[in-house]
């Protein structure tokens, strides 16, 4: 604790993108290993930063759009001289850790059929490669398989959810959980990937993986007689010889609102009411955090770490949440909380032996749930059975600060024998990064705002801060290397959230990049973004009110999970309402025939007609000129109405946090 304020950097590595970074590093013999955008992976020295090889799988830029939330990856596995990760187009690569060669490849799913990705890690244990995916907004039917390490032959595969009954069940599971969903949901997959979180348990020979949200997210629409529909949001342990099923804790019935528990899995030993325990601690996306016994499954305790209004409490007979009239929002819309982007996502949580304390990256935020009026299920499209568009916002300062408002974040320090917090230090935005608690008595944490910062592991107390020049999401890394110790971190603005929250700087987003830090570093600091290129707009194609918001429906439907939300991007990815001419004046080309898909902007012709196409260019345009007319207004008019527009965000924020 006591010589953090000499931490400096040590040296840094710019990747060859901008967008979001969310790897763990993995450092061996002096060698740092970790995955960029588009999969790729970099080996580096783990002293200097030099590169000593890069291995890119080359995935289809078009394959981006299946890509819910970002071009991202978060690290590898390593056995026995082998580096091995998954591809955003669902394939599992291992290389020669030595030399970036590849040794063995194999596709984890059928792309031609089903929109599957990958951006977790793999796990390996025993021989095997563990691996899921991603995909279920998308409509595909999650899994998770077992490959030899040495060889990528496939030797299990343990699906998720239940295909069409009248095709039979691959194992008495599958034939149980159909017993929980009713309709025809195969025919929107169901959902229920296993796109993060996968455990060995090397004491009980047990692998625990956790299960996602259901496709579509509606339930009603996707088991409409209702049903809890096993194994979404549940926590299921496996043999991970067979991929036999062992047990299951389902922590959200019914899933309805993207509430994966595909977070972060620990295991540990607790005293339990005077007996010792092995159990899990777990903090998904509902809100409350869960103790379950590993060797059973049974629900030990359920508290709730963040703000919920959708469940009042756990009922331990049942195991069950009790919830609230704002749960379901089978008729009128619900704000609800947490979103969508839940109370915890992927960013790592930490534990401190010295503390006790599980530390965590909490959002708070809330959602309004809206059901569809007519669900139809679109082939590489999200298929989620709500609407996405939110109440319009004719200012794009009241935009910004709206978002920034009601979305926000906080490192909490959870104490999971008392099962409540500890302390907490809030963050004025969301998505911060993951956490590493170090034996020094310290927690390490990225913000959104765009620093590295050090914290008191005992009471929060910030002790240390960097200026990283864009915001950090991934988790932070500690390692020795000749007797020095180094903190790392990826540094990458972007995912889910980074994309579509609409939260606009005026400079550029720099590359994404490695940071490595050590005590008395002389490293230069780092550039300058550049400022941000904004070219003057073409005049609104027209002022029916009909048109433009037809344009902003579509915009909602298939634009803004990338280019964000009321069209303002990060500029990772552009940003529509500042596009060179050329661009409008070949709108129908891009959008409709697909000319940029090399680069990742592919083709919508197979859902949009060019009466679709006038609406969204019509409405991306009325988005790009209220902008301009915004960015003419006086310096003291624009002053008085940011300070006004704040005001009224938070007034609005403190309401919404009563809902």
């Amino acid at each position: 604790v006591g010589n953090v304020a000499d931490l400096s950097l040590a040296w840094s590595f710019d990747t060859d993108f901008n967008r979001g970074l969310e790897a763990t590093p993995i450092v061996i013999d002096g060698v740092l290993y970790l995955t960029g955008n588009w999969s790729v992976v970099y080996a580096l020295d783990a002293r200097s930063g030099a590169l000593l090889w890069k291995y890119d799988p080359k995935v289809p830029r078009e394959w981006g759009k299946m890509a819910c939330c970002d071009v991202v990856n978060r690290g590898v596995a390593a056995y026995e001289g082998k580096i091995i990760f998954g591809t955003l187009d669902a394939r599992l690569i291992a290389l020669d850790a030595a030399s970036g060669e590849k040794i063995w490849e194999v596709a984890t799913a059928d792309i031609t059929a089903y929109p599957y990705t990958i951006t977790g890690a793999p796990r390996v244990a025993k021989g095997k490669v563990f691996i899921g995916n991603g995909g279920a907004e998308y409509g595909v039917r999650g899994y998770v398989s077992a490959y030899d390490v040495n060889t990528g032959d496939q030797l299990w595969r343990f699906y998720t959810v239940p295909a069409n009954p009248a095709d039979g069940f691959e194992n008495e599971a599958m034939k149980a959980a159909a017993e929980t969903w009713t309709g025809k949901w195969w025919e929107s997959g169901g959902g229920g990937t296993v796109w993060d979180s996968i455990v060995y348990d090397d004491e009980l020979d047990q692998l625990y993986i956790g299960v996602g949200n259901g496709s579509p997210w509606n339930a009603k629409i996707r088991s409409p007689e209702g049903g809890d529909n096993l194994y979404l949001s549940s926590i299921v342990a496996l043999n991970p010889d067979s991929g036999e099923y062992i047990w299951h804790y389902q922590e959200t019935p019914a899933e309805s609102w993207d509430y994966t528990a595909t977070q972060h899995i620990m295991l540990a030993d607790m005293d339990v009411k005077g007996e010792q325990r092995k159990v899990i601690w777990h903090a998904p996306k509902n809100g409350f955090f869960f103790i379950l016994d590993r060797t059973s499954g049974k629900l030990l305790s359920a508290e709730p770490y963040s703000d919920v209004n959708w469940a009042s409490h756990y009922d331990m007979e049942t195991g069950r949440p009790v919830e609230t009239e704002n749960a379901r929002y089978l008729n009128d819309p619900q704000l609800v909380r947490p979103s969508s982007m839940g109370a915890h996502n992927w960013q790592a949580m930490a534990y401190s032996p010295q503390t006790g304390l599980v530390y965590i990256p909490v959002i708070n935020s809330l959602f309004e749930y809206k059901a569809v009026d007519d669900y139809l299920y679109e082939w590489g499209q999200w298929n989620l059975g709500i609407y996405m568009q939110q109440q319009s916002v004719a200012d794009p300062i009241l935009a910004q600060l709206l978002t920034s408002k009601i979305t926000q974040g906080a490192l909490l320090a959870w104490d999971p024998v008392k099962q409540e917090a500890a302390w907490e230090v809030p963050h004025k935005l969301t998505w911060n990064g993951g956490l590493l608690a170090t034996a020094g008595g310290l927690v390490f944490q990225g913000s959104a705002e765009g620093e590295v910062l050090a914290f008191r592991a005992d009471n929060g107390e910030k002790l240390w801060s960097f200026d990283a020049n864009t915001g950090v999401m991934a988790p932070p890394v500690t390692y020795t290397v000749d007797g020095e110790q180094y903190v790392t971190i990826l540094a990458g603005w972007g995912g889910a959230f980074g994309l579509i929250a609409g939260l606009e700087k005026e400079v550029s987003p720099p590359p994404s990049r490695v940071l490595t830090f050590k005590l008395g570093g002389v490293a230069p600091p780092l550039p300058a973004n550049p400022l941000k290129q904004m070219h003057e707009p073409p005049v609104r194609l027209t002022d029916d009110q009909a048109v433009l918001e037809k344009g902003r429906t579509l915009y909602y439907a298939y634009c803004s999970a990338c280019h964000g939300t009321e069209v303002i991007s990060n500029g990772a990815i552009p940003d529509l309402r500042h596009l060179p001419k050329a661009f409008h004046d070949n709108f129908n080309t891009i959008v409709l025939d697909g000319v940029m898909q090399k680069a990742g902007m592919v083709g919508f012709s197979e859902v949009l007609s060019e009466d679709d196409a006038f609406a969204l260019h019509a409405y991306i345009l009325e988005q790009a000129n209220v902008d301009k007319e915004s960015r003419a207004q006086s310096g003291w008019w624009k002053t008085i109405k940011t300070w006004f527009y704040g005001v009224v965000a938070d007034l609005l924020g403190l309401a919404m946090s009563f809902s």
